[in-house]
């Protein structure tokens, strides 16, 4: 395939440019570099400089993998899920030969559409629930569905259980779809809506009070109210409103395609694919509120700079990135994970990538409120998501159908 359509493929830009033929090892960074990160910071740009960092294969043979997850249940079992709407298990280091779920007959996928994301519930030793986000067969609506593991195999799921919470119309144009869902420390589930596509937010989505487009949802899938088939939290800052569409959590996002929770601290981080020139990563912490009520900016601003408009944009009540990078370095990024598993070198830097230029790096998490990233290694991959085992070992999925593990040493 060629570097044009792979990108296409890739769906989180139209000029993503990767070829799927060759794959190399990581190549370690200079990590020295003095503008490694933004004066005034509590952290050092040396801190992670004595590490190496690598990736290694872990699995092989999938088709589009862009999501790796566990179940929290104790199994170690790892989850990969592919676009098409297929998702499969590796158990002992094994992928077995028959997937948990196939949903290809519910999800539309190619381009920026397909089975996006995967979440299970924290109770889901016991309650076998999980979380899909995939984009709708036939009409290109986001889905926010439960399902539930077999009773009597736990390795596969349960087709009958499909039960839809949350539709989001998303039908004017094809990009722009986020695709991440994660329950937070406080059990509920956190949904990230793209603004709904087509160049510049031209709906102003992101803004508007009254479309769920360009969001951080925030709902308890544990109750019901008001006819919706689940609850609005009472903590949500608008959970009483009459203006703001009640899930509202945070706003201003373009395509947040990825975003996690820091294991250790529940600090939220969000990968937001930026417009013709910034990619940012952008921080809430637990103390300041996790996002609540926060508004990320855009289509006001695309990284720290004016957009719409492009000069003397109100940033008022805007939060601004962590980090930003320009275009001339990637073209949409992918967010990643604050490092808490086994490496202790590792521990405390916030790992993120880009999917056209395949470089990893790093901010250090519990680190100033605006940073400059260290380049911690460079790949050939395309690097679609990264993924977290339930010990806190980091994995990444590429779109040449393969997961790595992440490796490091010292230098």
């Amino acid at each position: 395939m060629d570097r044009m359509s792979y990108g296409v493929r890739m769906a989180l830009t139209a000029v993503a440019a990767l070829a799927l033929g060759v794959v190399c090892p990581a190549r370690a960074a200079s990590l020295t570099e003095r503008s490694a990160l933004a004066s005034g910071t509590s952290a050092r740009a040396s801190d992670f400089s004595r590490v190496e960092v690598g990736l290694v294969t872990a699995m092989t043979g999938f088709v589009d993998p862009i999501l790796l997850t566990h179940a929290g249940d104790g199994s170690r079992r790892l989850f990969i899920v592919e676009q098409r709407g297929v998702v499969k298990i590796s158990k002992r280091g094994q992928v077995l030969p028959s997937p948990f779920l196939d949903l290809q007959s519910r999800v539309l996928s190619g381009g920026e559409r397909g089975l996006l994301g995967l979440a299970f519930h924290p109770e889901h030793a016991h309650n076998r629930k999980f979380y899909l986000f995939f984009t709708e067969v036939g009409s290109g609506d986001l889905i926010i569905a439960e399902m539930r593991a077999s009773l009597r195999n736990r390795d596969r799921a349960r087709p009958r259980s499909f039960r839809r919470l949350l539709r989001v119309p998303h039908r004017k144009h094809a990009n722009h779809n986020g695709g991440m869902l994660a329950f937070g420390t406080d059990g509920l589930l956190y949904i990230a809506t793209g603004d709904g596509g087509g160049a510049g937010d031209p709906d102003n989505n992101a803004q508007s009070r009254t479309s769920r487009l360009g969001k951080l949802l925030r709902i308890d899938v544990d109750g019901r109210s008001g006819g919706l088939a689940y609850r609005i939290p009472p903590t949500n800052p608008h959970a009483t409103s009459t203006t703001f569409k009640r899930e509202i959590w945070a706003r201003g996002l373009r395509n947040p395609f990825r975003f996690s929770f820091d294991r250790r601290s529940g600090d939220l981080w969000i990968g937001d694919v930026g417009q013709n020139r910034f990619e940012e990563v952008d921080r809430a912490t637990q103390a300041s509120g996790g996002g609540g009520a926060v508004n990320f900016g855009w289509r006001l601003l695309e990284g720290r700079a004016c957009f719409q408009p492009p000069s003397d944009c109100n940033r008022a009540g805007k939060q601004a990135p962590l980090t930003v990078y320009d275009h001339a370095q990637g073209c949409a990024v992918i967010g990643g994970y604050a490092y808490r598993g086994p490496i202790k070198g590792l521990r405390g830097a916030y790992l993120f990538s880009d999917v056209c230029s395949g470089k990893i790096w790093s901010v250090v998490a519990e680190g100033a409120a605006r940073q400059r990233k260290v380049l911690m290694a460079e790949t050939d991959l395309p690097i679609s998501s990264f993924g977290e085992s339930e010990t806190g070992v980091l994995f990444v999925t590429a779109l040449d159908g393969n997961v790595y593990r992440l490796t490091a040493t010292r230098r």
